[in-house]
């Protein structure tokens, strides 16, 4: 294009442009005002654009500001030599992408003879080659003959050419006869503009000049019309989308990782499902090692010292895995300074560049992993721990040789959370896998035998298969820790036994204990139960025996008892699912059944089930047992109840010596069906181990709080557990006095060592954890309180919900029963 003569521009092109954010910082800084004021990107980006300022802005400035204005006025601006320079600022309101109001700025020093009055905004022709000269887009006009005939700034820029080696150039190329690749399609896009005036949009991965790898651009091609409506010029602008592609192929890859990883309970597969998953688009070479003592299931699961290793998957865009050196099945140690093998000393994943030293460390004491290195050109190098709750199972390393961008941080990232992805699904397998071969050998070892830490009730048990050469059978007992201090004694019976009634039987007591977690009410609880056993029957009538798809409704013949016991009301909810009826055996030896209303067995469905409430004596016994004791599931009549009662009954004795007498006095010599006994003796939590305060809507009612809670914490001796619990009081409280209903209360509950700290109110609203932005103000209260509670939820209640937070202290969680 010619070059406009000084008469035809009625004032000079803008030497700076910037851009603000709404409150004033900069947040963008052109090469011009670098130029213009001395001031380099880095020294203003992120500072207030005030500091520049030699003088207070002039009131009408300040009113356009304030409405959002437009405007345009000479400003004093301090130069980074000291001068204080004259320029002529025109400000512009703009909304961003994303929403969030800012202002986008540009100046040229102030010349007084050629300066327009304050407040005239210059022409609008002026203005229009100001924005396009200063566009961030590179933008090029072509003719219809497909040349260039006009370009930007940051045209240039992005082709590393000038303006006059740039016009005159065939759209699609670089230079004369240089066409770009992956423009080939480019040629026919613009004559659709200039034959239909429409809009054209192409994705291509162009590699510009002196960029050492392609950029993906978003390239638009649009019709410049004249005043008749016919197209006059070609107009296409080029934004640089490669974090965005980058982005959009990590996104990719994680919804593959979600649909195609963790598709079994198979640990070998598992862990190739990780590894093909990676090395489709994202790395070249990928390899899965398992620890040894994960495998062969025994040992401790840590990878201390020199842990062994064994492959059990590699994946490589390159035909057979030539990069590998470990066989599959292999096993192997890492050297301890290698790049893997600090990443499973240290629990965390590292990005590495693959130079000398790397190669060094990565492959000492083996000469052929070196060479494998050098020879396919490996670069870049992820180590990533496979862990899953806070166990670690063993390591994916992730590698690149054919694509030419290294691994970066956001790379690390997506690596880490498909290697999280994939560790719990090989945790569940390797779980799977252990419970599965324990129900093949030894039935004792799926029955619990040690409780879980608890001060609500003291247990002791027994478990007797039918068959004691197999070992194994279809009844279970469970007792369950909840929030609140509270307690789930939990007894099941699955009909049948063997290998397949010890298989359903693990299956349903881990379903209660997942349950269990969520704080399900037991008729909930048992009807979510219901639904699993029916799924159960399905998939048996499907996949089973070919005598399995004959099989009616409820062929699992599974029956449950669950009852909830709360130390500090001294309430017992019990519901039941076709099981026999709990007995409570009273202080002074008296023996009741619980008159608990008999629900339908599990697999029926459609049927409701009923909680029965009861207060239970400081000190009384709780018996949960199977319908092998007594002969059958009927509630309170019969002569193996009368029996039990008559066992059961009598002066205070230890729970085990009460076991062994019921077993004595009930079984006979030949059984036809499994048995199992729970008994559990209650205990109460007193006014010296529970603490309640009323809250108030007032926001002092925050500081009261954490002052009750220190002095209730200075009361317990629990003052090693003060800082935990004060912050944790203080987020619950925080958020129950801005968003509960009234009634309010926060409690403090002294559990063995623990401290339970709840807020309840009114409202069924539950709170969930999310992760704050830099810049919010709020949000951050629930994830502070998962960082430093051992465990944390929320409770529905029948007045509203409660939420919870355990802070753990430091003795043994478990004890023996």
């Amino acid at each position: 294009m010619p070059a406009a003569s000084d008469a035809d521009c009625p004032a000079p092109v803008p030497q700076a442009s910037a851009s603000l954010d709404a409150r004033g910082v900069v947040t963008a800084w052109s090469a011009g005002a670098h130029e213009l004021l001395g001031h380099a990107p880095a020294e203003v980006i992120g500072r207030e654009a005030g500091i520049l300022l030699a003088e207070p802005l002039p009131d009408a400035v300040l009113s356009s500001c304030a409405d959002r204005r437009p405007w345009s006025d000479p400003l004093l601006v301090h130069c980074r030599d000291g001068r204080d320079l004259p320029i002529l600022v025109q400000a512009h309101p703009l909304v961003s992408g994303a929403g969030e109001e800012c202002w986008f700025l540009t100046g040229q020093r102030f010349e007084q003879s050629a300066a327009p009055a304050p407040g005239v905004v210059p022409d609008a022709s002026v203005i229009r080659q100001w924005a396009l000269t200063q566009l961030p887009l590179t933008m090029a006009l072509f003719v219809r003959q497909g040349v260039c005939f006009a370009v930007n700034a940051a045209a240039t820029v992005a082709m590393g050419k000038t303006e006059d080696e740039l016009l005159g150039v065939r759209i699609g190329h670089s230079g004369p006869e240089q066409p770009m690749a992956g423009l080939e399609g480019i040629e026919q896009a613009a004559e659709r503009v200039w034959r239909n005036g429409e809009t054209v949009r192409l994705e291509a991965h162009l590699r510009t000049p002196g960029e050492p790898r392609p950029h993906a651009w978003l390239l638009t091609l649009s019709p410049v019309l004249d005043p008749d409506g016919r197209v006059c010029a070609l107009s296409q602008t080029a934004a640089d989308t490669t974090e965005q592609f980058r982005a959009r192929q990590r996104l990719s890859v994680l919804d593959e990782a979600g649909l195609r990883i963790g598709t079994t309970l198979d640990l070998g597969r598992t862990a190739d499902e990780l590894a093909e998953v990676g090395s489709e688009g994202f790395a070249d070479f990928v390899v899965v090692d398992l620890l040894e003592s994960v495998l062969g299931g025994t040992g401790p699961l840590q990878a201390t010292g020199r842990p062994v290793l064994r492959r059990v998957a590699q994946r490589s865009v390159l035909p057979g895995c030539p990069e590998a050196v470990i066989r599959l099945g292999g096993a192997h140690i890492y050297d301890a300074a290698s790049p893997p093998g600090r990443a499973l000393a240290t629990g965390r994943a590292s990005c590495e560049e693959v130079d000398d030293t790397t190669v060094a460390t990565w492959a000492a004491g083996c000469p052929e992993r070196a060479a494998r290195i050098r020879a396919h050109g490996t670069h870049s190098l992820l180590s990533v721990p496979l862990q899953a709750r806070g166990i670690c199972l063993g390591l994916a390393v992730f590698c690149r040789h054919r694509t030419p961008d290294p691994f970066d941080d956001q790379d690390l990232r997506l690596a880490e959370d498909l290697a999280a992805r994939a560790a719990v699904f090989i945790d569940n397998a390797r779980r799977y896998t252990r419970e599965r071969e324990i129900a093949l050998t030894l039935q004792h070892s799926l029955m619990p035998d040690r409780a879980p830490r608890q001060q609500a009730v003291e247990v002791a048990s027994r478990y007797l298969p039918a068959d004691p050469d197999a070992g194994i059978g279809g009844d279970w007992f469970d007792v369950i820790p909840l929030s609140g201090a509270r307690v789930a004694l939990v007894a099941g019976d699955v009909a049948g036994r063997g290998v397949p009634a010890s298989a359903t039987m693990g299956r349903l007591c881990t379903a209660v204990r997942t349950l269990a977690d969520v704080d399900l009410a037991p008729d909930e609880l048992l009807t979510q139960l219901d639904d699993l056993v029916l799924r159960l029957d399905r998939s048996d009538a499907v996949d089973g025996p070919p005598q399995a798809s004959d099989a009616g409704p409820g062929e699992v013949g599974a029956t449950c008892l669950y009852a909830v016991y709360d130390p500090i009301s001294r309430r017992c909810s019990v519901a039941r699912a076709g099981h026999p009826v709990p007995a409570l055996i009273a202080p002074d030896g008296s023996v009741q059944f619980l008159d608990v209303p008999a629900g339908p067995p599990l697999g029926v469905g459609g049927l409701p089930f009923e909680v029965a409430e009861f207060e239970v004596p400081e000190g009384g016994v709780l018996a949960l047992y199977t319908d092998g004791l007594v002969g059958g599931p009927r509630g309170g009549t019969g002569d193996g109840y009368a029996s039990l009662r008559a066992a059961l009954a009598g002066p205070h004795r230890s729970l085990e010596e009460a076991c062994d007498t019921v077993l004595h006095s009930m079984l006979r010599e030949h059984r036809d069906d499994d048995v199992a006994l729970l008994l559990a003796r209650t205990h109460v939590l007193g006014g010296d181990r529970v603490a309640t305060r009323e809250l108030s809507r007032d926001p002092a009612a925050v500081t009261e709080a954490r002052a009750f809670a220190c002095r209730t914490l200075g009361a317990w001796h629990l003052d090693d557990l003060a800082f935990a619990v004060e912050l944790i009081v203080s987020e619950l409280v925080t958020n129950t006095i801005r968003y509960a209903r009234p009634p309010c209360h926060l409690r403090l509950i002294r559990d063995d060592g623990n401290v339970i700290c709840e807020t309840s109110d009114a409202s069924s609203t539950a709170p969930h954890l999310r992760r704050a932005r830099v810049f919010d103000e709020g949000g951050r209260g629930l994830f502070i309180v998962a960082q430093l509670a051992r465990r944390w939820g929320t409770r529905h209640t029948g007045t509203g919900k409660t939420i919870w937070a355990e802070v753990a202290s430091t003795e043994p969680a478990f004890v023996s029963l």
